[in-house]
């Protein structure tokens, strides 16, 4: 099966699920909980996490669906959130929570659905024992995810953070989940725990570098593709690693600190590849995706090993 086929059949099951248990809410929380859920979504960390148990023990994903489930329902959460803390109106083509409703309802919805992903995980068909570690080991995640968002707070107050600061920051706000999804699978597929150890280092790199294909699609890609306005993020000033390249070159990105018409922002594109930054962003993703691939040796050639694999890669070359 190629990939794209295949994350389309894991989303349609996804939302089959998510469409039982959280498309005919009741009552205002309820349905403020299940606004982005129901809305859409690309459904990665469930299938990295279905792929992950294949890998370990082929068929075991069809037991662990409500595991699925649950990483969805966390990524909802952390949006939630951001979106209350970003101010942002708009996520996945609808009013954001906090705009539909308010914000002290939205924290509420957030709440509701990182309880309820612990639940899931719970309705699992696999060993106690593997529950009780998934269910920890989505805790932990869960605090680095806060950690990060924090870090990526208080970098928009300066303008010196580091490569390895700002990769410790996406470690934790973005990579961390995609580690969790896949060490996940592992656990509760009965993995041992050099399988484990290896798919959460697998999941980490190729979480750093969705996030950072993510800050080149900010920039590269058309609004219509990104879904936000070009260059958002240097407009924002955010320390992303093409910020950071950036002012390692000695190339200035302040004076673009305000809105950017086209022929600007492609303007600052050519320089920004003339100086040699967008070569390194790129170089570092595909980096991180090679290093993933590499990982993955400990498992026994399958279908969905070089389905993992493939992901790495589709992270890095998707968006523009």
């Amino acid at each position: 099966m190629e990939l794209i086929e295949y994350l389309e059949k894991v989303g349609n099951q996804v939302d089959r699920l998510i469409d039982r248990y959280f498309g005919d809410p009741v009552g205002e929380l309820n349905k403020a909980s299940a606004h982005l859920l129901t809305a859409g979504g690309k459904r990665l960390r469930p299938a990295v996490m279905m792929l992950a148990a294949d890998a370990v023990r082929k068929g075991s994903s069809d037991d662990l669906m409500p595991a699925a489930i649950a990483l969805e329902l966390t990524h909802s959460f952390t949006l939630i959130h951001d979106d209350i803390m970003d101010g942002d109106e708009v996520r996945r083509g609808v009013p954001t929570v906090n705009k539909k409703w308010d914000e002290p309802t939205a924290i509420l919805a957030g709440d509701v659905l990182y309880a309820r992903a612990f639940a899931f995980i719970c309705q699992a068909l696999a060993m106690d024992a593997a529950k009780l570690r998934a269910v920890s080991m989505l805790a932990v995640t869960c605090e680095e995810i806060c950690a990060g968002q924090h870090l990526d707070m208080a970098f928009e107050d300066r303008d010196d953070v580091s490569e390895e600061e700002y990769l410790e920051m996406v470690g934790k706000k973005t990579g961390a989940l995609y580690a969790a999804s896949t060490a996940m699978g592992g656990v509760l597929a009965g993995g041992s725990q050099p399988q484990v150890d290896a798919l959460y280092r697998y999941g980490m790199n190729i979480g750093v570098a969705f996030q950072i294909q993510d800050d080149l699609i900010d920039l590269l890609a058309s609004p219509e593709r990104s879904g936000k306005d070009r260059a958002s993020d240097i407009r924002e000033g955010k320390q992303t690693l093409i910020n950071i390249k950036a002012r390692e070159h000695g190339f200035d990105l302040a004076p673009y600190r305000r809105r950017l018409d086209d022929a600007e922002i492609d303007d600052l594109i050519q320089q920004l590849t003339d100086n040699g930054v967008i070569g390194e962003v790129k170089a570092t993703a595909e980096g991180l995706v090679t290093s993933a691939g590499k990982i993955l040796a400990i498992l026994k050639p399958s279908d969905e090993k070089d389905l993992l694999i493939s992901i790495g890669t589709f992270f890095v070359e998707r968006g523009y």
